[in-house]
């Protein structure tokens, strides 16, 4: 699962070191292209390099050397190149997103008529930023070309712009994802994961709303356009892909995850062993359901990381198995006879946990259950990246659903309810797939009393299908 991530810095002094840690601090979001730019006397600079099995960190370290300037933004690009560098009748300017525009073509025909033209992006796929870039371009204002851009969207837009005097920091229309701006003596930062600011002593000044425009200059914060009434910020960054030391609208996600295992263990009365998180995403939830059920906590399996990349970044999915096998290593002792009971983030495909508890068998588990933090799993997101590379039809509950009923539905609305018959059954199917003794997912609203905010300024849809 991919997303991207965005971070700005503006300093009465050089900010090449926080706009490089602050950045990097977003390179857990899984991601294949990381980017730099900055604004100096001398122009814009910027650096664009492949980060898809070398980290960030050793990829950038000889090039910020040659970077200098009190502003820029970074980026973690999910698989477009960015940050770019625009020249248009509002000035020369630099732009980072993270989103999804799923009227791009459209878009992108309109752009031509009008006389644009545009470069292409791997695999001749028009670049999305690019396209943004040039709607802004046509605007009288950046206000204005943000504006627009927030307007024929269909699909979620946050972005960045460095331009010679400062940054626009925009979060898109429905605050599907956030955007955070921190303060220290001498500088503003603006963040996608508050995890950045502790360690470059940045305090949050604020939590930008829904389609909310900052501007971040000499003379301070400039609120350009005010936020909207409607926020439907994504669920699935407290349950899986945003960083335990980071804080979305206020709300922790190490917090949020243990309250997750806190509700499954409510819900449970198996009998177990031991309590263990699929490592990393799934151990602050087993750590709850350890606390509350009064189990112990253990690793049966540990997680080497130093010369592996994230499992499901290669593209062939052999190689995706080979890495996720040789990166959890197990521990016998702590799986021989025993009943274990494993809480993970979620289940998308299953492919990779079927073969993690395949190993847990051969090593002598009795028994293996499993607590999912969130719902089944039976929608593809419309409105970010991280499931761009998978069709629909691979999740979890929409394969369990085919198997049942022999052919594919576009609308599984009746498969959602966990009360009723179909659920139970599409769950089963799961079950037995993955060889688990139970296999039991949160129900949606205890996921939504873990977070702590009303239903309706979450996005739900790729568990319920609601909009």
């Amino acid at each position: 699962m991919i997303m991207g991530g965005l971070f700005g810095v503006y300093s009465d002094s050089d900010c090449l070191e926080d706009l490089f840690y602050g950045t990097d601090y977003h390179s857990h979001l899984g991601t294949r292209r990381g980017g730099l730019a900055v604004k100096n006397s001398s122009g814009f600079q910027r650096f664009i390099k492949d980060i898809t099995t070398t980290q960030f960190r050793s990829k950038f370290e000889k090039d910020i050397k040659k970077m200098h300037g009190n502003k820029g933004i970074g980026v973690i690009s999910d698989y477009d190149d960015q940050p770019l560098i625009i020249n248009s009748h509002l000035g020369v300017f630099a732009i980072c997103t993270v989103g999804k525009i799923n009227n791009i073509e459209n878009l992108a025909k309109k752009a031509l008529k009008n006389g644009s033209h545009f470069s292409e992006m791997h695999g001749g796929e028009i670049n999305p930023t690019e396209l943004v870039a040039t709607i802004i371009s046509q605007g009288d204002s950046f206000k204005d070309g943000i504006q627009e851009v927030q307007d024929m969207i269909d699909g979620s837009c946050t972005m960045l712009i460095l331009t010679s005097e400062g940054i626009y920091a925009a979060r898109d229309k429905l605050g599907r994802t956030p955007l955070v701006i921190g303060e220290k003596s001498g500088s503003y930062a603006v963040t996608m994961e508050t995890c950045a600011f502790p360690n470059l002593g940045y305090k949050i000044t604020k939590f930008l709303g829904p389609g909310e425009v900052i501007y971040i200059s000499k003379n301070g914060l400039e609120q350009k356009i005010t936020p909207g009434n409607r926020m439907q910020i994504c669920g699935f960054l407290w349950v899986y892909y945003g960083y335990p030391a980071s804080n979305y609208e206020n709300i922790n996600v190490e917090v949020v995850r243990y309250k997750c295992g806190s509700y499954l263990a409510k819900n449970d009365e198996t009998q177990v062993d031991l309590v263990a998180g699929i490592p990393d995403s799934g151990t602050g939830h087993a750590l709850g359901y350890a606390s509350e059920a009064k189990i112990p906590f253990s690793r049966p399996f540990v997680k080497y990381t130093p010369t592996w990349p994230r499992s499901f970044m290669p593209q062939d999915q052999s190689i995706r198995d080979e890495v996720a096998k040789m990166k959890l290593i197990p521990i016998k002792e702590l799986i021989n006879q025993k009943r274990l009971l494993f809480c993970e983030d979620s289940i998308v495909r299953g492919t990779q946990l079927k073969k993690t508890i395949q190993r847990l068998y051969e090593y002598g588990a009795k028994e293996v259950h499993m607590r999912p933090a969130c719902p089944p799993l039976v929608y593809s997101c419309k409105f970010l990246n991280f499931s761009r590379s998978r069709s629909e039809l691979d999740l979890a509950g929409r394969w369990a659903i085919k198997e049942l009923i022999g052919r594919n539905i576009d609308n599984p609305i009746e498969y959602t309810d966990p009360d009723s018959d179909n659920y139970k059954a599409m769950v089963e199917v799961i079950r037995k797939r993955l060889g688990l003794t139970t296999l039991q997912y949160q129900r949606l609203e205890d996921l939504i009393n873990a977070i702590g905010l009303p239903k309706e300024k979450i996005c739900t849809y790729c568990w319920d299908g609601i909009e």
